[in-house]
């Protein structure tokens, strides 16, 4: 069995909705469909949820009834006979039945906001598999909330989920195509909830690795990981294969096309991810496995939003234990690090989210002195093959970026990325740099060295 996951553009379309039936028959594998909302829904619905808790029933209101219009012109294209138009427009008129008592619950608290949101994952897959029964497919719908349990922290319960979803699959082994929903789980309180923004990606990954699935699909708009970011960098190109963990460092510091938890249910499982692209599905896409091409350098990617911590005290000299109390601070406001380096006297840091900064200033404060911090910075992380006996690679990237000021560099603690800190009006520039020396500089050497 396979696990292809569809995102909000692929399924956005009722066309796209063909398409994607016609890609699922094409192949003769049997497959677990993770769907998303329709592009623009979930923005949707969060609208919706604002409006009410700003008391805008009126907003609330208008937006609601332009939601439900769209879907209602979105069945018309979707079903071709009477019969399918009328279940379609059945599951319209109750999903969105239940949105309107949803948001007219007093006061609107958090759990009526995540039932809310909800409503566009169980939309699209409702309409879906009611297609495919129109077109006399063999399908089945699950609904992810049977299944799919975070804890209260959060984290999805990977050994829960396996033993439901193994349950309930086994009632359904006639069925060769399975739909289900993706971002949304329950809690440890049985409420709806979510796995964050973009959590379609985790839900897939969690379902292949929990079934060991052949293979994970992640099926999106673009021809697979690209070794730099197409928005700012005219010569970039599809990545065929990389590690699960080149992915993970890529996924993490800026390659948008892959949810940065996708990857660890999949490499706990050792189950392959397949990056594809519906517009071109002929297209090979990107292979994420344990295996991997010898290329050096793989990609390249940016992390926005990025604030540098510059802390100092000279209670760190030949001492013990500092590092731990800096560690804790960020662990006690639930802060990720995502860079630090050290000195004799300095440990300097950097983190994307700086809600609680002043917080974390001032307790830091109450054992080290603090530089300014840097505000408006990017990491650039270059991703490979960068084992202990590689010559060179790290001059290769300096050389690159000699007239753009670095803040911070982290090398060596991981074998597949080196990481640099600069400010973010230099990120365009120090992106196109380094793609030009890293990907074509050698090549266009050697066409001058043998040219006749």
């Amino acid at each position: 069995m396979q696990v292809w996951k569809f995102g909000g553009t692929s399924v956005g379309k009722p066309e796209r909705m063909h398409s994607i039936r016609e890609l699922l028959n094409s192949d003769p594998n049997r497959k677990i469909v993770v769907l998303s909302a329709l592009s623009g829904s979930t923005n949707a619905l969060i609208a919706i949820g604002e409006a009410v808790k700003a008391f805008d029933d009126a907003k609330a209101a208008v937006l609601l009834d332009d939601l439900k219009t769209h879907y209602s012109l979105f069945i018309k294209e979707l079903y071709a006979t009477p019969e399918g138009l009328q279940k379609g427009q059945e599951i319209v008129d109750t999903e969105f039945g239940y949105i309107k008592s949803l948001v007219g619950i007093k006061p609107f608290t958090t759990k009526q906001d995540k039932e809310l949101v909800a409503e566009g994952e169980i939309l699209s897959t409702k309409m879906f598999q009611a297609y495919l029964d129109e077109k006399g497919d063999s399908s089945v719908l699950l609904s992810a909330l049977d299944f799919m349990r975070i804890d209260a922290d959060g984290e999805p319960e990977l050994a829960t989920i396996e033993e439901k979803l193994v349950t309930i699959l086994s009632q359904y082994s006639d069925k060769q195509t399975i739909i289900t929903q993706g971002f949304i789980c329950r809690n440890p309180r049985e409420e709806v909830d979510n796995l964050k923004r973009g959590g379609s990606d985790y839900t897939a990954s969690l379902i292949g690795g929990a079934i060991r699935a052949d293979e994970i699909q992640i099926w999106t708009d673009i021809d697979g990981m690209h070794n730099n970011d197409p928005r700012i960098v005219k010569r970039t190109f599809p990545i065929r294969e990389l590690t699960f963990e080149e992915a993970a460092e890529l996924a993490y510091f800026g390659a948008k096309i892959l949810h940065p938890s996708t990857i660890t249910p999949a490499k706990l499982r050792s189950v392959p991810v397949r990056l594809k692209n519906t517009m071109q599905p002929e297209a090979p896409g990107t292979l994420i496995a344990n295996q991997t091409s010898d290329r050096e350098i793989k990609a390249i990617a940016a992390k926005d939003n990025i604030t540098a911590i510059y802390i100092h005290s000279t209670r760190m000299l030949n001492a013990y234990g500092f590092l731990r109390r800096v560690f804790e601070v960020f662990e006690k406001y639930k802060t990720p690090v995502d860079m630090i380096t050290t000195s004799e006297v300095s440990v300097s840091v950097t983190i994307d989210n700086s809600e609680h900064l002043e917080k974390i200033s001032a307790d830091l404060k109450e054992f080290a002195d603090l530089e300014e911090h840097d505000l408006d910075q990017n990491i650039i992380c270059i991703v490979g093959n960068f084992s202990a006996d590689k010559e060179g690679i790290a001059l290769k990237v300096l050389d690159a970026l000699k007239h753009i000021p670095i803040r911070m560099i982290s090398y060596g603690a991981s074998e597949h990325n080196l990481s640099l800190l600069i400010h973010s009006k230099y990120k365009a520039e120090a992106l196109n740099v380094l793609n030009e020396r890293l990907f074509y500089y050698e090549d266009a050497m050697k066409d001058i060295f043998t040219a006749p």
